[in-house]
């Protein structure tokens, strides 16, 4: 249950195409624009979340809000989506129209690690601090964010139920990786043909997914209608795919640079 105080959390939600590829941004408090240097009234400190897999922004909107209101309201709290795991307003593609490809593989694991540097260089001032809260998947692209932008000025990493190393080799890895390296194109017939469904439908078929769950939010339920789109599913179980296969030897090199970040 949210506070009163969360439920009036000023929260601006922006679809933007970053490295060509859709994207879905929330943001918590009304700085919507920290890239221009010369405004003097920015806050110099952004907490930015990085998703887990499915990376859809909408899954983490009462922590957002919740965070904000923690921090006495006092410091940006942003949210970005992985490329293409988000379901485009309409009058939007999944893929931008240009014939500039920004990126080889966005939609890959290591894409997204691009994505999430790409948008930091165009929609954050370089003065500004960073804390990175991740999740799951996200913590093995923070540490290579961290990797590949030394220059990025991090004063905190917070890894929430990190996944950073011997996916492929856990128990549920080791009956995932089968499925998403070879018969993930079997579920896309079946997720073509539940899209056709109502929206109301849907919501219901979520609700009872996750009937098992002690508390439900609403923002759950609703993002989790973006699961009834062929383009999003595809994106979410390549990048799953990958990181049975790339994620592997633990980055300690990357964690002892940046121990006392992390």
């Amino acid at each position: 249950m949210r506070s009163p105080s969360e439920e009036s959390v000023p929260l601006h939600e922006e679809f933007i195409y970053c490295c060509g590829a859709a994207t879905h941004v929330l943001k918590c408090g009304p700085w919507k624009d920290l890239s221009k240097d010369e405004s003097k009234n920015l806050p110099r400190l952004l907490f930015m979340i990085i998703p887990g897999n499915p990376g859809l922004a909408g899954y983490y909107r009462t922590f957002i809000q919740a965070l904000y209101c923690g921090l006495n309201q006092q410091y940006p709290v942003w949210v970005v989506s992985h490329a293409g795991h988000c379901k485009p307003p309409s009058g939007m593609e999944m893929i931008e129209d240009t014939d500039i490809k920004e990126l080889e593989d966005v939609f890959g694991l290591n894409g997204q690690v691009e994505h999430k540097l790409n948008f930091l260089k165009k929609n954050v001032s370089k003065d500004i601090k960073l804390v990175l809260i991740a999740h799951s998947i996200g913590c093995y692209i923070t540490l290579e964010m961290m990797k590949r932008a030394s220059e990025l000025q991090v004063l905190r990493s917070v890894l929430l139920f990190p996944t950073i190393e011997r996916m492929a080799q856990s128990p549920q890895g080791k009956l995932m990786t089968p499925l998403l390296c070879k018969l993930r194109y079997a579920l896309y017939m079946p997720v073509y043909l539940l899209s056709f469904l109502p929206e109301g439908v849907k919501a219901s078929l979520v609700r009872f997914a996750l009937r098992g769950m002690k508390t439900c939010d609403e923002s759950s339920i609703t993002t989790s209608i973006n699961l009834f789109s062929v383009d999003c599913i595809a994106n979410i179980l390549y990048m799953a795919s990958q990181e049975m296969m790339k994620v592997v030897e633990r980055d300690s090199t990357t964690i002892k640079q940046n121990l006392k970040k992390v």
